[in-house]
């Protein structure tokens, strides 16, 4: 039986307000964090090279092809 392998979610920023640390059109690769998403947030690593949480509705999720998402994620 095949296991289901979770696939890295990643993020396009659509707003930017007050976040200096968010490119607009830029992918983000979102981290797991369950409270944020109860919390109508998201955890990624911005442009600071840190982790933070932002407001979901500054993102939209995309689907991106496993070669790309090698490109995209951090620490591969």
């Amino acid at each position: 039986m095949a296991t289901a392998r979770r696939t890295k979610q990643f993020l396009l920023c659509v707003r930017n307000e007050g976040c200096e640390d968010l490119e607009l059109r830029k992918l983000y690769q979102q981290l797991p964090d369950a409270g944020a998403t109860a919390s109508e947030y998201v955890r990624v690593i911005d442009e600071s090279g840190e982790d933070y949480l932002y407001p979901a509705d500054y993102f939209v999720a995309i689907d991106v092809p496993a070669a790309a998402a090698k490109v995209f994620s951090t620490g591969t």
